[in-house]
């Protein structure tokens, strides 16, 4: 666990506009003044947060990220962010693997990939968010 004591913005990587709209709006209810952000494949999530070390955009504290998308899916994802991301950037994401597949292997598969923290099936609830934010961030009750 990462132990982080300040949640400032979170990334939702989904191909699914749907989804997206509503995690942010999940997001927005429980109040905690909270950029999010959206991306809508992998190759998008890997140039937002690989643009946020230079300063064009925020870092990402959380990564919400689908597994099942087009043009690089959420473990071609993890195989790119692993080989191009330096440390330093990886050590200040939380990544929350997120879909609706109840695989067991991608379960297994995400528990033991050293920079998955969390996973959790859809659908995602405000209740869900907030389960995962204070299971990864010391924030005050919520």
């Amino acid at each position: 666990m990462k132990n982080l004591e300040r949640l400032n913005s979170i990334l939702l990587i989904d191909d699914d506009e749907i989804n997206n709209i509503l995690h942010s709006v999940f997001i927005n209810k429980l109040d905690l003044d909270l950029k999010v952000d959206t991306v809508l494949n992998g190759q998008e999530g890997l140039d937002f947060i690989l643009g946020g070390d230079k300063g064009k955009l925020e870092l990402p504290c959380m990564v919400m990220l689908d597994l099942k998308m087009p043009i690089m899916d959420g473990w071609e994802f993890m195989k790119a962010y692993e080989e191009s991301v330096p440390k330093e950037l990886k050590d200040q994401i939380t990544i929350v693997l997120v879909t609706t597949s109840d695989n067991q292997e991608d379960k297994d598969r995400a528990e033991s990939n050293e920079f998955i923290d969390d996973f959790s099936q859809k659908p995602l609830s405000d209740d869900t968010f907030k389960h995962l934010i204070q299971s990864h961030f010391n924030l005050a009750a919520i």
